[in-house]
């Protein structure tokens, strides 16, 4: 074969092997991925997100100092702050900015990510704990992060230099347990908590489990708690209002979770 035929084969070979693998890599990316991007994008470049975590963090100090001032804590308990971690005080917006970007890979999933303890600090957070722990209040987080990432979580609290980020104080799901009540009490038998924060209603009590409606209603009746005891962050990117409209059913197809999306919208009715 003359070696013009030989060099123009394998060039449209190489094109055509490229072009496949190139269509493959972007037909397999998931679609509902692709519906976050304005969220990620959102929590990642509007200023207003950066906005809503100083302003969450400056109340809750304001609070803090109000009811320090005033002794407004269960005589014979400690005073104690209660947070979540994940889109709290830690950032994980770049897993899921990469989950948009990428194909799905065994290396690119939750597990991996948490213990790479790479996850930045969010506005706000770092100055808001150092102030607590500074007052003597005690600090616990309280996540749903599994029991076995203990040691990852912790370590990567220590790199952002959040204090009190210890096994005492950092609180992660156990085997079989379901939300975070549980442990929520665990720290009231000591402490008298004064302020919870968190991005999920479900990071305070009542929330749990609750229907998309009944999450609204919760929500009304317990208005007078929002900026009070309970301060709450923005994240558009997952968490159980996503859940509730899957009627928290994690084994639905993506087509059926699309539709479902849609079917929860409210559009105008001219």
């Amino acid at each position: 074969m003359e070696k013009s035929k030989i060099i123009c084969i394998t060039a449209l070979t190489l094109f055509f092997t490229f072009s496949c693998d190139q269509a493959k890599s972007q037909t397999v990316i998931n679609p509902l991925q692709e519906q976050n991007t304005m969220s990620v994008l959102w929590f990642q470049k509007a200023g207003e997100a950066r906005a809503l975590f100083y302003q969450g963090y400056n109340i809750g100090k304001m609070r803090l100092d109000d009811i320090l001032s005033k002794k407004q804590w269960k005589q014979g308990l400690k005073p104690a702050i209660v947070l979540d971690l994940d889109e709290t005080v830690i950032d994980n917006s770049p897993l899921f900015a990469q989950k948009i970007m990428s194909p799905p890979s065994p290396y690119l999933n939750w597990g991996t990510w948490v213990e790479r303890s790479a996850a930045k600090a969010l506005p706000g957070a770092i100055d808001f704990l150092r102030y607590a722990d500074s007052k003597g209040v005690a600090i616990y987080y309280i996540s749903n992060r599994k029991e076995a990432q203990k040691a990852s979580t912790i370590k990567n609290l220590q790199n952002i230099g959040a204090p009190q980020a210890d096994a005492a104080h950092v609180l992660l799901k156990q085997k079989g347990e379901r939300g975070k009540e549980a442990r929520r009490l665990q720290v009231a038998q000591t402490h008298d908590i004064v302020l919870l924060f968190g991005d999920n209603l479900g990071d305070f009590s009542g929330f749990e489990g609750l229907s998309v409606t009944q999450r609204a209603q919760m929500a009304d009746k317990q208005r007078s708690e929002f900026g009070r005891k309970l301060i709450v962050f923005p994240n558009p990117m997952y968490g159980d209002w996503e859940g509730a409209i899957y009627q928290y059913d994690s084994r639905r197809s993506d087509p059926e979770k699309a539709k479902l999306r849609k079917d929860n919208l409210e559009p105008f009715q001219p």
